[in-house]
């Protein structure tokens, strides 16, 4: 019964997103959704795109094991995230009018560092999409035994379905209806379980004072891994194609700096719930924790909750993880047709260009697909996914936005010297500071000194 609801529900929002995909008409409408996005809409898919597998389950199970400090990273960094880009990058990027981060890049320095910067921002939502995967391949795999493979398996060849089809349009609309669906299955739930539980003040004592410590302890080396947790999503999606294209989809610049604002409130709010459920798991199935840690809360919605909650609870999941699935593939994918191939065909017409994309959505796909296989801890994922842009991207951005003598050298260096800093001391030297610290303040050096040494000549 449970399984035909979930399919039925999922096959309604593939219907919704097909018929929103009849919007695309134009490689702007499958990136942007025209610019047209109102403000619930815009900031309902911000919230909706952060919203999926790590919040719900990997986030969970961290704080279940770790206490508040082990959540830093989500929700609370990428809360930051969201607010920081509507204070700080929202207007002065939108009055661009352009396509993609790295658009920025060719306007600001050149087409080098264009394509320098698409091609380490593409490999670096390959993480975030393969912990989507995973966290669908878990769900499947617990309700209908199917083997975490071949769970991985199918989930990719519906995203790309869903993606293919669809774009900004349909993510928007579905971001929107599946909101609700959230916001609705985790305050039911967390009712439910909180009652259930003996009350909200029983589930917050059960648990040590210390497991509610939010600052570290007063040594150099927690301090490091505490700044570092704050500044992997908190900075590091800053530069990421998904939360720019959302951001840029907004009707006007006002609603775009906005639409940041309330998808991090929202974050942040909302994103609770997940703890509280996991919290009051681990009080009432104390066995679940010796399995897997991210499915506590899943197994908890199966023996805790009645048929019309698991519907809701499910289907909400499912539809959440897919909506973030799909717009997290679709972020790469407009990269590499617009600064990676459309540079080198001049005569490309906007139809090749939508066609273009398409065909990357299907790579990119299976790069993520395999990357699942390989990796299955939906925290470790996504860290390292936002980890790669905050040290090669972040800084050329934010000192190209807000610094006038940032050069073309000194952002071609911050791009290669903050990688290759974080590589060294990641494989090679692994330090007990994190390393990407060692990244973020080489991709600084670099681009101070090589914006003294040699300054653009309009500077």
């Amino acid at each position: 019964m449970l399984l035909t609801f979930i399919t039925l529900y999922l096959t309604g929002t593939l219907l919704i997103g097909y018929w929103a995909s009849r919007r695309v008409k134009s490689t702007r409408d499958f990136v942007i959704a025209g610019r047209n996005l109102p403000l619930l809409v815009a900031g309902s898919a911000l919230f909706a795109t952060w919203f999926g597998s790590e919040t719900i389950m990997g986030a969970s199970s961290e704080f279940i094991e770790n206490g508040v400090i082990g959540i830093i990273e989500d929700p609370f960094g990428a809360a930051l995230c969201l607010i920081l880009v509507g204070v700080f990058f929202a207007r002065p990027l939108y009055k661009l009018n352009i396509l993609t981060f790295n658009d920025y890049f060719r306007l600001r320095y050149n087409r080098t560092i264009e394509f320098l910067s698409a091609i380490f921002m593409v490999p670096s939502f390959f993480g975030w999409i393969a912990a989507q995967l995973v966290a669908m391949a878990i769900i499947f795999q617990t309700l209908i035994g199917l083997p975490l493979e071949y769970g991985i398996l199918l989930c990719t060849i519906i995203v790309v379905f869903y993606t293919y089809i669809g774009g900004m349009w349909a993510v928007s609309i579905t971001d929107f209806i599946q909101t609700i669906m959230i916001v609705l299955g985790m305050v039911i739930l967390s009712v439910s379980l909180v009652s259930k539980a003996g009350g909200l003040e029983t589930v917050i004592n059960a648990q040590p004072r210390e497991f509610y410590r939010f600052f570290p302890e007063r040594n150099p080396h927690a301090i490091l891994h505490y700044m570092a947790a704050w500044i992997t999503i908190g900075l590091g999606s800053i530069p990421g194609q998904d939360v720019f294209q959302r951001v840029m989809s907004a009707r006007d610049a006002k609603t775009a700096v906005r639409a940041s604002y309330l998808g991090g409130v929202m974050y942040l709010t909302i994103g609770l719930f997940p703890l509280l459920i996991g919290l009051c798991s681990f009080e009432l199935y104390p066995e679940l924790m010796e399995g897997d840690s991210q499915m506590v809360i899943i197994s908890t919605v199966l023996l805790h909750g009645n048929m019309a909650i698991q519907i809701l609870f499910f289907g909400a999941l499912l539809s959440a993880i897919l909506s973030t699935t799909s717009g997290a593939i679709l972020a790469p994918s407009t990269v590499i047709g617009e600064n990676l191939i459309k540079p080198y065909f001049k005569n490309m017409t906007d139809k090749g260009l939508l066609r273009t994309m398409r065909l990357a959505v299907v790579g990119v796909a299976a790069a993520s697909a395999s990357m699942a296989i390989w990796q299955q801890n939906i925290f470790d994922l996504v860290a390292q996914s936002s980890t790669l842009s905050l040290v090669s991207l972040f800084v050329p951005l934010t000192l190209g936005l807000y610094w006038k003598r940032a050069s073309t050298l000194g952002a071609l260096l911050s791009i290669t010297v903050g990688m290759g800093t974080w590589i060294v001391f990641e494989f090679f030297i692994q330090a007990e500071s994190p390393s990407l610290i060692w990244g973020l303040l080489g991709s600084l050096a670099a681009m101070v000194v090589g914006s003294v040494i040699r300054p653009n000549k309009e500077a």
